[in-house]
């Protein structure tokens, strides 16, 4: 289905591209990582429109300890221009609407699309057009426009895992700004790069807590909140090893190994909760996403282990690096009770996502 259309954005006081070399002056957008305005009408929002768009970027993760939406959804009806200056200064919006109808939204969103577009959503080609740092810098705003109700709800279906993604990307564009611009530790990065021949970005308060053969195991410890995330890499690796079964296995031993407790137990992934895993290109490789929580347990003298209380979410990235011929394991943990942990589990997508090896960061810096 084609998506890409010549659009004439500039209807809704979008900013031309600014020209080659030029400073971006606008000022950065505003709200809540992790929100979406979606701009939209009220019948759309609470039909099978809003439900399609619940399902794709609204379903509750079911691998957090109390489940939490993906992303917060914000329903806007604008109903007059100074709405729509509001809406303007999100970091993430979201246009959804059928030009069948007469609404406020269908005719703001239709001032937006050449005639030719407008002529070919109306023969059935559903238009799904991102644009980004629209009228802010740092922000990316989607128009999903179709024809018919039906017509708009497959096209939110379909372009699902696209928009995902997108929207996953800008939330940890706008966390890794947060999280690096009090400093980042480049010493400790050398010290990676040096010892292991990989780096991944080092917040300003992150310590080394163990650096070992093979292994490396950083963590930030608030008064109460922590956050942990350990490096494992295996030499010569087979990729055909690399499945489910061996990641859970692998990050068992590892977490009983060197993720012990001051009273003598050590840290395991909890079977008895959602456990999720499913392959993933990660930064080019090959490789696994796993999400799950994981649980501190003891074990009893007949083997049995106990859990003791002490838990929380995890995201775990195994992949194969092709050109060293390791595999590798980012797993990034989080310790906050009593508190939504959400972004804090992005925080540690973050720091996955900044992963690169001593070749790659010889040929392409590393940026903040």
């Amino acid at each position: 289905m084609p998506w890409r259309f010549a659009t004439r954005l500039w209807m809704l006081g979008l900013p031309l591209v600014l020209g080659c070399g030029k400073v971006d002056y606008r000022p950065l957008a505003i709200g809540k990582n992790g929100e979406i305005q979606v701009v939209i009408d009220s019948t759309l929002w609470t039909g099978p429109v809003g439900e399609a768009l619940r399902l794709a970027l609204g379903y509750y993760v079911q691998t957090l300890p109390n489940p939490e939406p993906l992303f917060t959804l914000r329903p806007i009806e604008p109903r007059t221009q100074d709405d729509l200056d509001r809406i303007k200064k999100f970091k993430n919006v979201l246009f959804v609407a059928a030009l069948r109808d007469s609404s406020r939204v269908s005719r703001l969103v239709q001032q937006a699309f050449s005639a030719e577009a407008l002529q070919a959503v109306r023969a059935g080609s559903a238009a799904v057009v991102p644009r980004r740092d629209l009228w802010r810098r740092r922000q990316l705003v989607y128009f999903v426009v179709a024809e018919t109700d039906s017509q708009l709800a497959a096209a939110i279906r379909q372009a699902t895992p696209r928009l995902r993604a997108a929207f996953n990307e800008m939330a940890r564009e706008w966390l890794a700004a947060e999280m690096f611009e009090k400093g980042r530790q480049f010493h400790l990065e050398d010290t990676l790069m040096a010892h292991h021949g990989f780096a991944v970005n080092v917040q300003h308060d992150y310590v080394i807590v163990l650096d070992t053969t093979r292994f490396v195991w950083l963590r930030r410890v608030l008064p109460d909140t922590w956050r942990s995330l350990f490096v494992y890499y295996e030499e010569n690796a087979d990729p055909a090893r690399l499945t489910p079964a061996w990641i859970y296995a692998t990050r068992d031993s590892l977490t009983r190994r060197y993720l012990q407790g001051n009273a003598g137990g050590f840290v395991q992934i909890d079977y008895r909760q959602p456990l999720e895993t499913r392959a993933i290109d990660f930064l080019g490789r090959y490789g696994y996403e796993t999400r799950g929580l994981w649980h501190m347990v003891t074990e009893l003298a007949d083997g049995r282990l106990f859990p003791a209380g002490m838990g929380g979410p995890f995201v775990n990235y195994t992949f194969y690096d092709q050109q060293s011929g390791r595999l590798y394991m980012i797993d990034g943990m989080v310790f906050a009770p009593g508190f939504r942990k959400r972004e804090f589990l992005r925080q540690m997508e973050v720091i996955a996502y900044t992963f690169r090896t001593r070749l790659e960061a010889a040929s392409t810096p590393a940026t903040p």
